[in-house]
Order: structure tokens, then C-alpha cells, then sequence
């Protein structure tokens, strides 16, 4: 394996797993986890691998998870959504009590939470992964029921099924464009990997459609990489309007299907709005979120530096220089796991290490990454260590390894979040 692979595939996921494993003081000790994606899952099982004694509850409404890495290949056709969906049947199996209701109010002073359905658990350490929220209210004329006509697509699952489907009903020679928000945001290179599947789709079933990008950025990341794949794949069918060049979106029309920017306006057959993004409201409901939008952690320990005794992990944290993306989140997820085992006996908790990796699929058997070491700098998260970027100027051979390499790594992470 190439060292980018060993990075992406494997390192990420066993960050925390050479931590040392505390003995356990208090084995009656109960830690609760609220969010079942890639962190809070990984997390719940991390702690229970760490000492069987602790008690581990998951918190998760859905009884599904549906991932969002891959699911840009769902909306162009390439994968079905069953391929991105998960039970948490293994995880019970494990020991670890799932809870199938929403948290809808937390007490950290008696440490208690409540549900939805009237139950109230009590936690010794609590650890929320509760993932992002969209933020309706960032752009006029864009709401939950603007996002039935405009979809988001950024929460895998209907949304997903309704952009394809509006693709697949679209005209050939139609236009199909991308609001893009600025950061922070979950995946950053994430909307440009859909610009570029859907491209693929279009190329090949709709050949005279176009694709627009209406970005609210001037730079984003793996961008060489993605433009050279865009002149060599799809010429002439992507353009990307930046922000210096006026592609800020500041308002949505969605019943005449228009997009205002700074300095125009746009129409298309399909759009695709990606608003921007906060944590998830169980952290603001629990007071761990700051006016950023975010929670500032801890990057040692993933505490809360607003909430005593609660942690958080995932999209939702201040991360510093570490992406919000689910290779980070199941890395911190076990990084977490460990400082708050640590923490119950009464140790000093390890300072993570952490590593991951990101896979950008632009079209079947094409693909590139970008790895990364984070460790702790002044207070939170930064990259020590550049692992590995895909050559600008690589073969096509190593663009289809690497995509052999992506499907490797979303297998691993999923085997490791859910069994």
C-alpha cells in the first residue's frame, strides 16, 4: 500500500486505539452519547472496547443511519441508497444500550437528559456528536419548504433521492446550478465532487446540459486537482462564478428558480442550495455552542469550554486546522473515548494524535485524496504533518487506484462506526 493509503485507510480510524487503557475506578460509571453518525458511534463503541464495565448509552432517534460519503454517487446514478444505510443492530450486540428517541433538554448541573418521549437519563460524562444543522434562516427566501422545490442534499436521505430524481426529469440542454456557502461547513470539498458526478451524469445521459457554481469562496480545497479533472473530464460543461468574481449567493427565488447574487441573477432547471451551517441544536440546547455557531472544545480532552462534564465531537467542535469530515469525526470520536475513560479513573488523559483523510470521486474509476496529522497547538487542532496529496499531473492509472482505494475507506469506516 502507498502511504496516502495506510494514512486514509487505516490510521485515522486507530488514532486513539494505542492510547493507553486506563483501569477503570468507577466501573458503574455511566456515559452517555448523544448522536449516532460516524462519531457518536465510534465513540460508543471505542468506550465500550475500552472497559465492558462502563455503562454506554447512544442516544439516536433515526433506527437508520444514512452516510453521506458516497452519497454524491446516489444523486448521479452511480450507487443506490441502500449502499449508505446502517443499523445499529451490531452496536446493541455490543452491550451498549440504544435509546431510539430525540434529546430534547439537558441539565448539566444534575446531569440529566430528557426525551422526547418523557424519559429522563442521568450521565456522569456526556459526549455530543450531534453533527451540523442548516441554517435556514441565512439566506432570504430559502427555508425547509423552499428546500422541496431547491434541495439541500447536505443531510443524506430524501433529499438525496429528490436532487436525482430532478436530474433525471430534467431536459437535455437544461442547466443545473450549485449555490456553494463559505466555511466552515461539513466536507468542504464536497460540493465540488457533486458538481463534478453530476457532470458525469449529464455527460453521459444529457450531453448538452450544463453545470453552474455560484461559490461563495475564492479558493477551496484540492481546487488544482478538481479544475485539472474538470478540463480533462468535462470541458466547457462546468463553470465556477468565485466570490471576487460575483458568485455569492445573497438571496433564493424558489418558485421562479433563481438565484441572486452580489452581482447578478441566475436561473436553472435544477439548483442545488447548500446553505450554511451551525451545530447541531442539541449542542446550543445543552449551552455548548458559542456565538460562532460552534462548540469550543478542549482539544485534549474534547470538553466543553462552556458546559462542565460534556464533550463534543464531530462537525459539530471547533477543530482548528482538522476538516469537519467523518474521517475526523471517527478520530476523535476514539480520541474522546479515551480522555473520558481517563478522566473517570481519576488519570491524566493522553494528549490525541490524530490523522485522516480525504477521497474525491469526479467520475467512475477517477479519483484523489488529501491526508493530514493533527495534533495539538496552542488550544486546538493543527497540521503538523502533511501526509499525502495526489499529483496534479498523475497518471490515469493512480486516479483509478485511488478510487479503489476511496471504496476501501468507506468500507473500513463504516465497518468501524457501525459493524
Amino acid at each position: 500500500m502507498r502511504r496516502r493509503n495506510v494514512v486514509g485507510g487505516l490510521t485515522a480510524f486507530a488514532a486513539a486505539a494505542t492510547f493507553p487503557k486506563p483501569s477503570i475506578a468507577q466501573s458503574a460509571a455511566g456515559i452517555v452519547v448523544i448522536g449516532g453518525g460516524f462519531g457518536g458511534a465510534s465513540c460508543a463503541r471505542a468506550l465500550r472496547r475500552i472497559d465492558t464495565k462502563l455503562r454506554v448509552t447512544l442516544i439516536e432517534p433515526n433506527r437508520i443511519f444514512t452516510a453521506c460519503p458516497f452519497s454524491n454517487e446516489v444523486i448521479a446514478g452511480l450507487r443506490e441508497i441502500e449502499a449508505q444505510q446502517f443499523t445499529y443492530d451490531r452496536i446493541v450486540a455490543e452491550g451498549i444500550s440504544v435509546v431510539a428517541e430525540a434529546a430534547v433538554k439537558i441539565d448539566p448541573q444534575t446531569r440529566v437528559i430528557a426525551l422526547a418521549g418523557g424519559q429522563a437519563l442521568h450521565y456522569d460524562r456526556l459526549v455530543l456528536a450531534p453533527g451540523i444543522d442548516l441554517r435556514f434562516d441565512a439566506w432570504p427566501g430559502y427555508d425547509e419548504a423552499a428546500s422541496a422545490i431547491m434541495p439541500h442534499a447536505w443531510k443524506a436521505g430524501p433529499q438525496t433521492l429528490l436532487l436525482r430524481r430532478q436530474l433525471e426529469a430534467m431536459d437535455d440542454g437544461g442547466l443545473v446550478a450549485l449555490a456553494v456557502p463559505a466555511g466552515p461547513l461539513r466536507c468542504p470539498p464536497a460540493p465540488y465532487e457533486r458538481a463534478s458526478l453530476i457532470a458525469h451524469y449529464l455527460k453521459t445521459r444529457k450531453p448538452r446540459s450544463k453545470v453552474l457554481i455560484l461559490d461563495a469562496k475564492d479558493a477551496f480545497p484540492q481546487q488544482r486537482l478538481f479544475e485539472q479533472a474538470w478540463k480533462e473530464l468535462y470541458p466547457g460543461m462546468i463553470e465556477r462564478v468565485s466570490l471576487s468574481q460575483g458568485g455569492r449567493v445573497t438571496s433564493v427565488d424558489a418558485k421562479s428558480h433563481k438565484l441572486v447574487t452580489d452581482f447578478g441573477e441566475y436561473t436553472a432547471q435544477v439548483i442545488n442550495v447548500i446553505p450554511p451551517q451551525r451545530a447541531g441544536r442539541i449542542a446550543d440546547i445543552a449551552g455548548a455552542v458559542d456565538k460562532t455557531g460552534w462548540c469550543p472544545i478542549d482539544p485534549v480532552t474534547f470538553a466543553s469550554r462552556l458546559v462542565p462534564d460534556i464533550h463534543v465531537i464531530g462537525d459539530a467542535c471547533i477543530g482548528g486546522g482538522i476538516p469537519k469530515s467523518a474521517s475526523a469525526a471517527n478520530a476523535q470520536a476514539k480520541a474522546c473515548a479515551s480522555a473520558v475513560a481517563s478522566l473517570i479513573a481519576g488519570q491524566e488523559p493522553p494528549t490525541p494524535r490524530l490523522s485522516g483523510a480525504c477521497y474525491n470521486t469526479v467520475a467512475p474509476g477517477y479519483a484523489f485524496s488529501q491526508s493530514g496529522i493533527y495534533q495539538v497547538r496552542d488550544g486546538l487542532f493543527a497540521e503538523v504533518e502533511r501526509g499525502d496529496t495526489s499529483p496534479v499531473d498523475a497518471p490515469r492509472e493512480m486516479r483509478a487506484h485511488e478510487a479503489e482505494n476511496a471504496q476501501g475507506w468507506y468500507r473500513s469506516i463504516t465497518v468501524d462506526a457501525f459493524g
